[in-house]
């Protein structure tokens, strides 16, 4: 089970599993998606590489228009896999 949503300070609460099969939720949430933002994964327990390609087109886009994003809450899973993917470099990353 993966869900989505704005937190009441805006930022962006992520929890669960993103894999293949949750990325058009999360796709649809994240065109959404204007100016820099916070992605809290305090409760996302796995991302896949298709949650990854969904977070680096949506930087991208962001990126372009001179924003972006910041992840925080970071699990050592999932910086582990942020790390070893060289996304670490593109996204700016806090651990828990």
């Amino acid at each position: 089970m993966f869900a989505i949503e704005f937190g009441e300070n805006g930022d962006i609460l992520c929890s669960g599993r993103l894999d293949a099969a949750e990325c058009a939720k999360a796709q649809d949430f994240m065109d959404s998606v204007s100016g820099s933002s916070v992605l809290d994964f305090a409760q996302l327990e796995y991302i896949s590489s298709a949650g990854l390609g969904i977070l680096l087109k949506t930087q991208k886009r962001l990126v372009s228009a001179g924003e972006g994003l910041k992840i925080i809450n970071v699990n050592n899973h999932i910086h582990d896999v942020f790390r070893y993917s060289g996304f670490h470099s593109i996204f700016e990353i806090e651990t828990q």
